[in-house]
């Protein structure tokens, strides 16, 4: 066979009905491949390295887990005491307890010379601690009189096993916030919620509990704590959204119940486009789902009004810094400063064994000044934690003069301000630098990688600064290696750095963020595209496409974010450059939720540089965003046409045959097959003339798809085998990575036109092959999940009941997972025998 073989493209065929049980299979049959002829995407050079994160499992012994015994027993053969020879990289638990027994100190002795609790060790010794703080780990290190090789492999254990399994487990949607282990008082408050769960609301209206107070009170640490203690009470769950009501730009009421939609189980190409539809569908799910929701830090009545159940056994908490009058039908619950007695024992509580003997009478004094404030105490707490040489009173002495000291900080509310403003002062030259210029940081997270960039420092360093940051409760950090600021504090650091730093200082500083998060992003994204070069060992970034696909994935925010400030700064090629690079991933998330403005910025970006051919190329992404399921085939039209208008005037060939392609996809989608095939075939001799065998073969695919749809199951089955002949050419043309993506769904094509012949035995084998090809290529889809539905109903008619049940209970999991919800109900009931 030659280049393209003999077989001209003909566009006179018509079309028929297709079955309903391949519908939703037909309908994905086309594969989307990026033109090879556009331009050659511009490099970004990344100016700073990434973070490596340990993905084994602490839970889960391997080889690199040492038992106790040894670990014991190599510490005893240690040459000097604290010293423990270890081949081996062991868990900070076994290290921990070697340690220990070679300095022959029981938990009681070790936690009287550490000033760590005899608790706080039983917990790490068992591993239900896995990575005590820097603070922690550096009290040990003295107790164990540990030498200075030994106390840094010590302190790196500590850090391990903050991180691990940071990838190996995601992101809980909506997750709730762990347990506050050293809450305090509020019992009369606890009781008003205890009520909230017993109580019933009036016919169409849910019960809402409205938890107001200012700043510094508590209120988020309030709603978890009894969140927590009623959580079994919520069979269906426990959902928290902080609404960021602080924040310049507070989450609105449509995010917010795309967040609580998606943790409540709809998919999100389910998700209604408008806030009514939103919210009908939410109140919907919260009358069936006995479920709790924390809506954290709200800032206005309409940010919160759509998202108060209509009835149902569910309950909503929300916690707001204003009253919120024109709110109805809210169960009121206003949060004061805590007595003065709580106060003092939340201080003592933080404090541990720190708050005994003759410090302990400063206590009263100590809290009084902080005003009754959860926030305040728990700052001053972990200042003296952190200051083993100071005592309450000198503290309280040093708080007496502190409305003078920290007249500068405005930030929010005062008492607040100067709650922050003492941590701060606590902190290193290095850490306030970092936590000042973390505030330049466009998402509501960040990793380590980031905070170096931001802070101008090395990984290593970065990591002692967050580490101090966390220790004072300036950062929050998780499991998952993520960091993230409360609304408040960064606002206070957003303050810090305009004060401290200069305009000039300023503008480097988000010039170098902006530019290594899309820097970032490109290099990951291009690792999706057809024959990328891996070896660029002198360009930081991802090193593999699964980091890249995490990459990407956890930091959306941030490099969307970029793009956004970018593009408001007219950095234009940065904005193009990472709109292009996302091609190909696109294609792996294409139910995100934010291709459509990645590819717009990107289409106004080429239009403000005059690259008519790039934006021609953006506006046939837009193309395929629409066609997406759920399809939108007008959209298509109108993206495709303005792209076709644009390459007919830049002489771009490939974007004006793509723009043929995507028109041919919509109009199949309007049942307009003879038209489609037309257009299908303009697209083919037009890769053809241009040598683009990878493209040529998707138009071969469409009128395939065509023919199946009007029943001319023969015809569809030749072009079957001429795009298979294609695909096994070797000389052909094709990138290999498109041949192989190509020939899976070329496979599934093929099944469903031997079954629709009648011919099962075949049609079963070749979806066989083309869903296992798929999973070879981690293509788990809607295509796969309508090859599943097909290949069962084949299986049952030939007598195979127990395999068909078993294909589809596989293809209603894949329905559910693309968010096809009538499909993956369909296939349920089928897999039960219904």
């Amino acid at each position: 066979m030659g280049k393209f073989g003999e077989e001209g493209v003909e566009a006179s065929q018509v079309r028929g009905p297709a079955d309903q049980g391949a519908a939703a299979f037909g309908a994905g049959q086309v594969d989307r491949i990026p033109s090879r002829s556009a331009p050659e995407p511009r490099r970004t050079t990344c100016p700073a390295g990434r973070t490596s994160h340990d993905g084994s499992d602490g839970a889960r012994p391997d080889s690199n887990v040492l038992p106790a015994d040894s670990s014991v027993r190599r510490a005893r053969s240690a040459p000097r005491r604290g010293r423990c020879s270890i081949s081996q990289r062991p868990v900070f638990a076994e290290v921990l307890r070697g340690h220990r027994r070679a300095a022959r100190l029981t938990l009681e002795q070790l936690a009287e010379a550490s000033g760590v609790s005899a608790r706080s060790l039983s917990d790490m010794e068992r591993g239900q601690s896995k990575g005590p703080q820097q603070r922690t780990v550096a009290a040990l290190t003295d107790a164990l009189a540990l030498d200075e090789e030994t106390r840094k492999q010590f302190v790196e254990l500590a850090r391990e096993g903050r991180l691990r399994d940071h990838r190996k487990h995601p992101v809980a949607l909506c997750e709730l916030p762990g347990p506050v282990s050293d809450f305090t008082g509020r019992a009369r408050e606890i009781d008003w919620v205890n009520e909230l769960v017993r109580s019933t609301g009036s016919p169409g209206v849910g019960v809402t509990g409205l938890v107001t107070g200012s700043a510094g009170l508590g209120k988020t640490s309030f709603a978890v704590h009894a969140a927590h203690s009623i959580g079994a009470s919520f069979p269906d769950g426990v959902l928290f959204v902080d609404l960021h009501g602080s924040a310049p730009q507070p989450l609105t009421a449509g995010d917010t119940l795309v967040l609580l939609l998606r943790a409540l189980g709809v998919a999100e190409r389910q998700i209604p486009g408008d806030l009514q539809g939103r919210a009908s569908l939410y109140r919907a799910r919260l009358r069936e789902k006995r479920v709790l929701i924390v809506l954290d830090n709200a800032s206005a009545e309409e940010q919160v009004r759509p998202l108060l159940p209509g009835g149902g056994p569910g309950r909503v908490l929300i916690t707001t810094r204003r009253l919120l009058p024109g709110l109805e039908g809210v169960r009121r619950l206003v949060l004061g400063p805590l007595l003065p007695a709580e106060s003092t024992e939340l201080l003592a509580r933080i404090l541990g064994d720190r708050s005994t003997g003759e410090g302990r009478s400063a206590l009263p004094r100590l809290a009084e000044l902080c005003g009754g404030l959860p926030l305040a105490l728990r700052i001053i707490g972990n200042r003296l934690l952190s200051r083993p040489g100071w005592d309450a009173a000198q503290l309280a002495a040093r708080m007496a003069d502190e409305n003078h000291r920290l007249e500068q900080f405005k930030a929010g509310d005062l008492k607040i301000a100067r709650a922050f403003g003492m941590s701060y002062e606590q902190l290193g030259e290095s850490a306030r630098r970092m936590f000042r210029r973390l505030a330049e940081v466009p998402g509501q997270d960040l990793d380590v990688a980031l905070a170096a960039v931001a802070g101008g420092v090395s990984n290593a360093d970065a990591w002692e600064a967050l580490d101090e940051l966390v220790d004072l409760g300036l950062l929050h950090d998780s499991s998952t290696g993520r960091y993230r600021f409360h609304d408040l504090v960064r606002l206070f650091a957003r303050e810090r750095l305009r004060e401290e730093e200069s305009e000039a200082e300023r503008e480097a500083l988000t010039g170098r963020v902006l530019t290594w998060l899309l820097a970032t992003a490109t290099r990951s994204g291009r690792w999706f595209e057809p024959g990328h070069d891996v070896a660029e060992p002198d360009r930081p970034g991802p090193s593999s496409q699964e980091e890249a696909d995490w990459w990407l994935r956890a930091n959306v925010d941030n490099w969307l974010g970029a793009m956004r400030a970018a593009a408001a700064r007219g950095e234009y090629a940065l904005v193009l450059d990472c709109a292009e690079s996302m091609h190909w991933f696109s294609e792996r998330w294409a139910h995100g939720p934010h291709w459509q403005e990645v590819f717009t910025r990107g289409a106004e970006a080429a239009d403000a540089l005059g690259d008519l051919e790039q934006q021609a190329a953006q506006l046939n992404y837009l193309a395929w965003v629409q066609w997406v399921p759920p399809s939108a085939p007008h959209g298509v039209l109108r993206y495709a046409a303005e792209a076709r208008e644009l390459a007919t005037r830049a002489d771009a060939t490939a974007q004006i045959a793509w723009a043929h392609a995507y028109t041919a996809w919509a109009l199949r989608l309007l049942r307009r097959t003879e038209e489609s095939r037309a257009a299908s075939a303009r697209a083919a001799d037009m890769f053809k003339s241009v040598g683009d065998a990878d493209c040529y073969v998707q138009c071969l695919g469409n009128i395939a798809d065509c023919l199946l749809d009007e029943g001319r199951h023969t015809e569809a089955l030749e072009r079957c085998r001429e795009q298979l002949a294609l695909l096994d050419d070797p000389g052909s043309g094709m990138t290999p990575s498109i041949a192989a993506h190509s020939r899976s769904v070329v496979l599934l094509r093929r099944g469903r036109c031997l079954g629709e012949l009648g011919r099962r035995a075949e049609a079963i084998g070749a979806l066989v092959d083309g869903i296992d090809a798929m999973d070879a290529l981690q293509m788990s889809d809607f295509r796969q999940a309508g090859a599943l539905e097909l290949l069962a109903s084949l299986l049952a008619a030939e007598g195979r009941t127990a395999e068909s049940r078993a294909a589809y209970a596989r293809a209603a999991g894949v329905f559910e997972t693309v968010g096809d919800t009538e499909a993956t109900l369909r296939c349920q009931a089928l897999a039960g025998g219904g």
